[in-house]
């Protein structure tokens, strides 16, 4: 028997997790700290570094308390988080600024330039992040925090994902030069890979603009995947939570990619991670090029696997918005959904209000919905941008399964599914496959498996998942819904295509009208 501490970093709080290698979850403690954002700025979202350790400490001790063990009886701990979440820092190892958080999207610009440029030069990084380069990326980010802080560049040592910096934070780490990076962050959002020897050349980066001279090297140390140690617990932090020092600590990684294997992922697996975005985590043996998705990373879910990360840039807040625009919450608005039928509604939401990640890789999209009537109501719409969502993670999961990645379960993991029995059942009918969903809340497990490993309680993490993982609620596919999902997915692939791509063909969109009014009298007949 071993017990371990699981961390989760996310947007509005960190969530500390007791795992013990026999009993499972022990107890669960969150911790709030504030987002920060400006009126006058929709695109501003920044955190502290400070406000986090200190919901971390509290976090900690309260599952301690909660669940009545003894800190010095925790043997490792573990953490992950939102990414890609930046900080600049100084050669001491401390803060020039709070974190631009994920959903900072200040760095359009810089995220275009980024994008031209590798395009232009041909540079094969930009190829294996669906040929855009996001604005929600450390290079953008860093890029736009050096432009706009000059009084602070004389400062600035390197920048850190939010997974590195608290593990530097937690383990002593006072010389930026030292620092262990997680592959898994500066893979999947600053263009790292071992196929071109690591970060992309100093001479492109310095093209994009000179403040990056130099900036290859400033982003050194250690990168290694979350199978390796990034040290222990000092004393310092050991005494602020309540652990034991000396403790191991394993290189972080981001959420949804711990969260896949806390659901228990495994080569064949899709996991759906569906929360505010949806987060698509896949392993497959073959490292391939897959066009449109963002992330094919060596070693970034699973060490022994390329990992694959897709996603839909808005999920959730999707349904929020429908929710707020009619003045309800989303659990009362969704009541009565289980009453409705496959394509009745006569939508066909496309679920871009967030712009597009994957396959079209476009942020300049916004949400369309086809089909509106006089009579429609926002419960109508609520549930077409469920069914929209589940449509467009079957265009990504065949394109995935296009260049061989490997799709044989999906399991839907992440907040929203716990609560949701009619979006299972939907993805369920408009994938054609059995979705599995965790019986119970997976997040932190993640976290938790890896901090087994690092304690050497489990040789590998299949042994981990089998004994820590959670059972499943299998969601099977009704064959009269899929019937009709399939009839509707080629009318929204066909405006997906027609209508996300500045340079697609034109295509005749007449019959998209008719054919949702067909297909909503049969639902209703």
């Amino acid at each position: 028997m071993a017990i371990v501490a699981g961390v989760d970093f996310g947007t509005l709080s960190v969530r500390v997790t007791l795992l013990d290698s026999e009993r499972g979850r022990l107890g669960t403690s969150a911790a709030e700290y504030p987002l920060k954002r400006k009126r006058d700025d929709p695109d501003y979202a920044t955190q502290s570094h400070v406000e986090q350790m200190q919901a971390l400490i509290r976090a900690t001790r309260q599952a301690l308390i909660e669940s009545k063990i003894n800190g010095q009886d925790v043997v490792a701990i573990a953490l992950d988080t939102t990414g890609s979440s930046v900080i600049p820092i100084d050669a001491a190892m401390q803060p020039l600024d709070d974190y631009y958080l994920w959903c900072d999207h200040r760095a359009h610009e810089e995220a275009r330039q980024i994008t031209e440029l590798a395009l232009a030069e041909n540079l094969e990084a930009i190829h294996w992040c669906g040929d855009v380069y996001s604005h929600e990326w450390g290079f953008a980010k860093l890029l736009h925090w050096l432009r706009h802080n000059p009084e602070k560049r004389e400062h600035f040592a390197t920048a850190l994902e939010h997974c590195d910096m608290v593990a530097a934070a937690l383990t002593g780490v006072t010389d930026p030069t030292k620092i262990k990076r997680s592959i898994c962050a500066m893979g999947h959002k600053w263009m790292w890979n071992p196929k071109w020897g690591g970060l992309p050349p100093q001479s492109f980066l310095s093209r994009i603009d000179p403040l990056f001279d130099g900036i290859r090297e400033k982003l050194g140390g250690e990168y290694l995947p979350s199978s390796s140690i990034a040290g222990t617990l000092s004393e310092r932090w050991a005494a602020e939570l309540g652990l034991r020092p000396g403790i191991p600590i394993p290189v972080g990684a981001f959420d949804a990619h711990w969260d896949a294997i806390g659901a228990g992922c495994r080569e064949g697996d899709v996991v759906n991670v569906v929360g505010t975005s949806t987060c698509i985590i896949a392993m497959a043996k073959k490292t391939e090029l897959v066009p449109g998705v963002c992330g094919v990373v060596p070693g970034s879910v699973h060490p022994d696997y390329t990992g694959i990360e897709a996603g839909l840039s808005a999920t959730g807040d999707i349904f929020e918005a429908i929710a707020r625009r009619a003045g309800m919450k989303v659990s009362e608005l969704a009541k009565g959904l289980e009453n409705y039928r496959a394509g009745q509604t006569g939508l066909l939401r496309l679920s871009w209000d967030n712009g597009d990640r994957t396959v079209l890789v476009n942020p300049d999209l916004g949400g369309v919905t086809f089909g509106w009537n006089l009579l429609h109501t926002a419960q109508d719409e609520l549930y077409a941008a469920i069914e929209g969502t589940a449509l467009h993670t079957r265009i990504i999961l065949e394109r995935m399964a296009k260049h061989g990645v490997p799709v044989e379960r999906v399991i839907n993991a992440g907040g929203i599914p716990q609560n949701n029995s009619v979006l299972n059942q939907i993805y369920a009918n408009v994938l054609g496959k059995p979705v599995l969903v965790p019986d119970g809340t997976p997040t932190s497990l993640g976290s938790g498996i890896f901090g087994l490993l690092a304690a050497n309680v489990f040789e590998t993490i299949e042994e981990a998942q089998r004994t820590v993982c959670l059972p499943y609620r299998t969601y099977v596919p009704q064959s009269d819904a899929v019937a009709v999902y399939d009839q509707l997915y080629e009318i929204y692939r066909k405006a997906y295509f027609a209508l996300g791509q500045p340079t697609a063909e034109a295509i005749p969109l007449g019959m998209l009208l008719p054919e949702l009014r067909r297909i909503a009298v049969n639902a209703r007949a």
